[in-house]
């Protein structure tokens, strides 16, 4: 999934908080034996509407997570927000994992599970629902729910392109 340049976030002046979603232990067997190392998977945000994922590989846990988050710091999005929810619904899809997410009323609170709860609290949404079908792998969770935000149009942007008000949008 390549992120395009003008959805991307500079985390300049940006006070991003991480939310570690899995550390998983890799091993490379090679002729003198085995090689073990670490990968971590990521989700950065501000809770305001600023979110970004990345992977690390070190061979210590606390490396591999700070390569993380550093990846994620460069892999930042912009998602638009209303009232604490999403402005729609929308499935993203990865590899064999879909991932719905719905707009909620105020309330409801995150209605998610794993990886998309974290992605979601990095977010800012307060009330949102979403559904995992197909595979939970973290990583395929992940990119599937980064595609589904990524498709998430701005509704101003919407309101200007029809020409009507925002409130005939929303």
């Amino acid at each position: 999934m390549k992120i395009s340049k003008e959805r991307r976030v500079s985390p300049q002046g940006l006070i991003l908080k991480d939310h570690l979603i899995s550390v998983n232990r890799v091993t490379k067997v090679v002729k003198g034996g085995k090689n073990l190392s670490f990968a971590a998977l990521v989700v950065v945000g501000d809770e305001a509407g600023h979110v970004g994922f990345g992977t690390g590989k070190a061979r210590e846990v606390p490396s591999a997570i700070k390569k993380a988050i550093e990846s994620a710091k460069k892999n930042l999005i912009r998602v638009p927000l209303i009232s604490g929810t999403l402005p729609h619904p929308m499935i993203g899809d990865h590899g064999a994992t879909k991932v719905l997410v719905k707009p909620a009323g105020e309330g409801t609170g995150v209605i998610a599970g794993g990886a998309v709860r974290a992605i979601m609290q990095a977010l800012g949404v307060r009330n949102v629902r979403t559904k995992i079908l197909g595979s939970t792998n973290p990583h395929n969770v992940v990119r599937a729910t980064f595609d589904a935000l990524l498709k998430i149009k701005d509704p101003i942007e919407v309101a200007r392109l029809r020409g009507k008000p925002l409130e005939e949008i929303l």
